[in-house]
């Protein structure tokens, strides 16, 4: 059922969402603290920040499809509030894989935030559904980067648990907020489908006292020989009348199975892509982006840690602050795209990504340039983001977004992985100008197709042309 959020609830959401997948990203600038508060090696403390990413896939696989068969309000009630105790756990952690299974849970519950996306764009019109998940889109964003700059400070300030000690905290707010501002966050509100009614039941008068009439019962109807004229002084047993009905006299009964079955019995993920091309399409478009990106931001940090840049943990942090263009273009984008304008709007975001590797490439040395190329290349990223989802919520039926936000922001983040581990390989082999060629050709893949498709829409059917060539 379509409703209207107001931007109250939008501000919600978009709180929730961020708070939610933060926990993935707090121990990113953490790992050396980690490394010394348990006397561990380099490598077995980002063990940690491996965990997070598996517990947020692991929770997009099994827990977001979910959304299709319970309350979304609800379920993100509960992943949130169960993140509480995985937040205290990763503050009081005694070892190190104490604090790597707190955080696998942190990123569990933090699937949240993708239930609440799914759960956005089903609660409102197409006219408004872009700018909504852009909004929605943007708090995800803050959080991956605020997450990173505030454990930074909270750390140096107050030491690692801290951070995690502040997350429970964000996070049982959120999950008192969802409650009780969302509709059907507290149970109480719309659902993800409309009720079902009750059985219409038709009562009519008759001698001795009342007959109804219902889909799953016969009439209640007087005995034989009574006499409607006449009320006798004691009225005989009513008896049960089994006839069928016309179906012309009452309602027609509600065959269909409980709302979960239906829903149950509907296409799984692999089924769904199948099916889908536009899913396929955007799957594959966010798998390509997010590698591209991720090549650009793994080996960034031995950048600016090297010459000429030599800056320092605080530094290469506030370097991350560059992604909050991205976060200002989101709204713009969804009401771009609201416009009926998606598909230019993915190929002009999409091709500023591949353009965004030039200053990059070329401001090795220098912060300016850099600084412009990642301006650049977050902003292309986010609006083929949010494009890609208006797109799939549009034209894909409500019931079947949270499998297909499953099925998207899977493959979104195995392309990050992807991006992650090749630009590792490029910058030991080939440096910087490897690292940017690879990001430049991941970005362009998925402009290969739309190329393709936007010239042979150009290109006037054969029939016209041979008819022009007979009347000259």
């Amino acid at each position: 059922m379509t409703a209207v959020l107001r931007r109250g609830e939008l501000a919600v959401t978009a709180f929730a969402c961020g708070v939610g997948v933060a926990g993935i990203y707090y121990a990113q600038p953490l790992l050396p603290a980690l490394a010394a508060s348990f006397h561990a090696h380099r490598a077995s403390a980002a063990v940690v920040v491996s965990a997070g990413q598996l517990g947020y896939a692991a929770g997009l696989l099994l827990i977001v499809p979910l959304g299709d068969r319970v309350s979304r309000g609800r379920l993100a009630t509960a992943l949130l509030a169960s993140a509480v105790p995985a937040a205290l756990l990763a503050a009081t952690a005694p070892a190190l894989p104490v604090l790597a299974v707190a955080v696998v849970l942190l990123g569990l519950t933090g699937s949240a935030a993708q239930v609440l996306v799914a759960r956005t764009a089903s609660a409102v019109g197409p006219e408004r559904r872009g700018r909504a998940v852009g909004t929605v889109m943007g708090g995800l964003t803050a959080g991956i980067l605020l997450a990173r700059v505030v454990s930074g400070q909270l750390a140096a300030l107050w030491g690692w648990r801290a951070v995690y000690g502040a997350a429970a905290v964000l996070l049982a707010a959120a999950a008192v907020l969802v409650r009780t501002a969302l509709p059907g966050g507290a149970g109480n509100g719309a659902s993800n489908h409309p009720p079902r009614t009750a059985p219409h039941v038709r009562r009519t008068r008759w001698a001795g006292g009342w007959s109804s009439s219902s889909p799953r019962l016969g009439a209640v109807r007087a005995p034989a020989g009574a006499n409607p004229q006449t009320r006798p002084g004691r009225a005989a047993e009513p008896q049960i009348d089994t006839a069928p009905r016309p179906r012309t006299a009452q309602p027609p009964a509600d065959t269909r199975p409980p709302a979960g079955r239906a829903r149950a019995a509907g296409p799984r993920i692999g089924q769904l892509l199948l099916r889908e091309p536009l899913l396929t399409a955007c799957c594959l478009s966010g798998f390509a982006v997010f590698a591209s990106f991720s090549a650009f931001w793994t080996p960034t940090a031995y950048l600016l840690a090297g010459p000429p840049c030599r800056l320092g943990e605080a530094g290469i942090g506030l370097f991350g602050l560059t992604g909050i263009a991205g976060v200002l273009l989101a709204q713009p984008a969804g009401r771009w795209c609201d416009h009926g304008h998606v598909r230019p709007a993915r190929f002009g975001f999409n091709a500023l990504m591949v353009v965004a590797f030039l200053p990059l490439a070329l401001g090795r040395g220098n912060l300016v340039l850099l600084g412009v190329g990642a301006v650049l290349l977050d902003l292309g990223l986010r609006g083929v983001q949010t494009a890609n989802q208006q797109q799939i919520y549009a034209l894909l039926p409500a019931g079947t977004h949270s499998r297909a936000t499953t099925a998207y922001m899977t493959c979104y983040f195995a392309g990050g992985a992807a991006g992650s581990a090749l630009s590792a390989a490029v910058w030991t082999h080939a440096g910087w100008s490897g690292v940017c060629l690879l990001g430049a050709a991941s970005a362009a893949l998925p402009l290969l197709p739309q190329a393709v498709v936007a010239v042979a829409a150009r290109r006037p059917p054969a029939t016209t042309v041979a008819a022009s060539e007979e009347a000259s």
